[in-house]
């Protein structure tokens, strides 16, 4: 069952066999026994992919769930003993890739021996249960969903500007003074709208610059470099402002905007001890980035 819902997810029996150690031809020959014993075609097979027929369709949903439940149950019997081992597979943003988990992982991959470590650095959301990820580390709100999710942060943005930035132009003393400056923006409208307390209640000012990029360590990296003004989650800026590397701007007037940072995992299988002691471990260090 797992080799072949592998070969449904790879869509190719050659790099399934490459993940599970096993010859293309035991692969196949795997997946024909299951064919054999339910009497129906599971995949399609032609000279250059693979396709699930119907019924592959509907065994592939199927086995996916059974596979699950039956990690979560050995995860239960075997948690209270058993050591941290295994392969993670661990989906995080760009962001928290850099700031967080780049500087950590060494620790954790030096405490846990045992345990490796396949990381998947992207920001688009992702079926954890399809790619068979252990671990989705997500900013924002949470839509609906069957997973299991952790809080591991509070974060909020901060605006923020270079000391040879500040030299150069002035710093802001007020929200519009921003106008007159070069802020350094995330593509689209909403980024570019940074809110400010008024009297009026939280007005939103149109900003503008010579630079954005949809990779907010980008926008950090010419923050340093004293291209222009920032707005970027405190997380993010705690090393360079600790370091004088940034210096925070409008801080009495400018609205924070709280999000949370959650870890997802599929039901059942948080309880493996390799999962939870990475999420375990992940909490801590969002504790001391905070």
């Amino acid at each position: 069952m797992n080799a072949f819902v592998r070969v449904a997810e790879r869509g190719s029996f050659a790099a399934a066999a490459l993940d599970l150690g096993l010859t293309p031809s035991a692969l196949s020959k795997l997946v024909t026994r299951i064919e054999d014993r339910l009497g129906v075609r599971l995949l399609t097979r032609t000279t250059r992919k693979l396709a699930l027929t119907a019924e592959g369709e509907l065994f592939v949903a199927r086995s996916r769930e059974i596979l699950t439940s039956i990690e979560a149950a050995e995860a239960e019997v075997t948690a209270a003993s058993e050591r941290p081992r295994g392969h993670l597979r661990i989906s995080v943003g760009t962001a928290v890739a850099k700031q967080i988990l780049g500087p950590a992982l060494p620790v954790f991959l030096a405490h846990y021996p045992d345990i490796t470590v396949e990381l998947h650095v992207s920001d688009r959301q992702i079926d954890l249960v399809a790619e068979q990820v252990d671990v989705a580390i997500r900013s924002g709100a949470l839509g609906d969903s069957t997973l299991v999710a952790r809080k591991l942060a509070e974060a909020t943005r901060v605006i923020c500007a270079s000391p040879r930035y500040l030299e150069k132009q002035g710093a802001p003393r007020v929200p519009a003074d921003l106008l007159q400056h070069n802020c350094l923006t995330l593509p689209g409208p909403a980024w570019a709208q940074w809110p400010f307390h008024t009297h009026e209640g939280i007005n939103r000012l149109a900003v503008s610059g010579s630079f954005t990029s949809d990779n907010a360590d980008l926008l950090l990296d010419m923050a340093v470099a004293g291209l222009g003004i920032a707005r970027l989650a405190d997380f993010m800026v705690e090393r360079a402002v600790q370091q004088g590397a940034l210096v925070p701007l409008l801080a009495d007037c400018h609205v924070p905007e709280s999000f949370p940072i959650h870890a997802l995992t599929v039901p059942g299988r948080h309880r493996a001890p390799r999962i939870r002691a990475f999420v375990d471990f992940l909490a801590g260090q969002f504790g001391r980035a905070a």
